[in-house]
């Protein structure tokens, strides 16, 4: 099966072989940039990801050689990996991807070349947003230096890493009035993550608006689920009948979240 087949097949239902795929086309300096992005993207995906992979995408942010957006692309598939490795602490090995070994290399690795200002810019962003799958002490500064940035691009990478890195509601409360619709979106994103009261409101003016675009309002249903499950119910209960699909679903797994949902007597589907 062929690179781009295998992008149209989910992951799945990747052929054994998919790994070797991957490798060979990060390996081929002279294969066509397009194809060494989307190998490096699919590469990072948790079906297939191991020490070897990992290691590959990490030689390759680590060149000089390799183009921005390749070397990008290595930093942000890593981040998926750095994350399980995170959260389960290697305490069973059937629930990590990587080794101990390979997590820390990965980690160090990322501080170094941030730390880096010779580093081009698109690549010390998403080593930023690659890095904070697995947050460390260094991150609360390099994202508040980032949101503090004029740069509009920082700034958005800052606002995305504020979902994994604590300590910023403020910022994110902020965010939610930026005009930057991406900045706005991950914003909304952080707010459910951290569960911020505050946020509520907006988020409440969001699912209930039939002018928000498709990817906001799946994110703010998540989040409005995350800050009060048992308020938010009443709210997304009408989204169950969404002609779209993906709403409807993710309306029911938010109402899952509550007691409500599966208690027949209190279950706003059912009254």
């Amino acid at each position: 099966m062929d690179l781009k087949t295998i992008a149209d097949t989910p992951p799945w239902d990747w052929p054994d072989d998919a790994e070797k795929t991957f490798l060979r086309i990060l390996r081929d300096d002279q294969a066509a940039e397009s194809d060494r992005v989307l190998a490096a993207e699919l590469a990072g995906d948790i079906t297939v990801i191991n020490d070897e992979l990992a290691g590959v995408l990490l030689s390759i942010l680590c060149s000089g050689n390799e183009s921005d957006e390749v070397r990008g692309q290595a930093a942000i598939s890593l981040g998926p990996a750095l994350e399980i490795a995170y959260t389960h602490e290697f305490e069973d090995p059937d629930d990590v991807l990587i080794s101990e070994q390979a997590f820390r290399r990965i980690r160090e690795t990322f501080r170094e070349l941030y730390m880096d200002d010779d580093i081009p810019k698109t690549v010390r962003r998403r080593i930023l947003e690659g890095s904070v799958h697995a947050p460390q002490n260094w991150h609360e500064d390099a994202v508040r230096s980032a949101y503090s940035s004029k740069d509009e691009d920082w700034k958005l990478t800052a606002v995305f890493s504020m979902c994994f890195v604590r300590g910023f509601d403020d910022e994110i409360l902020e965010s939610l009035d930026s005009e930057n619709p991406d900045i706005h979106y991950h914003a909304v994103c952080a707010a459910g993550n951290w569960e911020l009261d505050a946020a509520w409101q907006h988020i409440v003016a969001l699912v209930t608006s039939e002018e928000t675009e498709k990817s906001l309002l799946l994110a703010a249903i998540e989040a409005l689920a995350s800050i009060n499950p048992q308020e938010a119910a009443p709210i997304i209960v009408n989204l169950t009948d969404s002609d779209d699909e993906d709403i409807a679903e993710a309306a029911y797994e938010a109402i899952s979240m509550t007691d409500e949902f599966l208690d027949d007597e209190s279950d706003p589907l059912l009254n």
